[in-house]
């Protein structure tokens, strides 16, 4: 596991996750939204193309990157929607759990998207375009 490369794809779903919003379904804890989807995709993109371990290592850097920088940002609106609202209630944290929950099958696409166009072997830089 290269750790570099998560962390790279944890950041990008923090910056993503964080200047475009979320919403968690059935809590007070929404912004405009551009989507767990494409936030999922930058940062499985970012993880697997740092990795540069082909396609399967490129979807599981990505897949634990975005998982990981989901709960975090399902936790600090989670949280924000708290002192908002006064209580946490079990719909937030189980909206928490599918947005994590579904966060990690974008990460693994970015991912493996990232690993296929990070092409960092000696044998890939010495082949020939054509």
């Amino acid at each position: 596991m290269n750790w570099r490369a998560v962390i790279y794809g944890f950041v990008a779903t923090l910056v993503v996750g964080f200047l475009s919003g979320t919403g968690l379904p059935f809590t007070d804890a929404t912004l405009p939204t551009v989507g767990a989807g494409l936030t999922g995709i930058v940062g499985g993109l970012v993880a697997g193309y740092v990795a540069a371990r082909g396609v399967g290592g490129g979807a599981l850097h990505g897949i634990v990157a975005t998982t990981l920088g989901a709960i975090v940002v399902g936790l600090v609106l989670v949280l924000l929607g708290t002192l908002a609202s006064g209580f946490l209630g079990l719909v937030g944290l189980l909206g928490l759990l599918v947005y994590v929950l579904v966060a990690g099958i974008p990460g693994a696409v970015g991912g493996a998207l990232g690993g296929l166009l990070a092409r960092r072997t000696d044998v890939d830089r010495a082949r020939p375009a054509a």
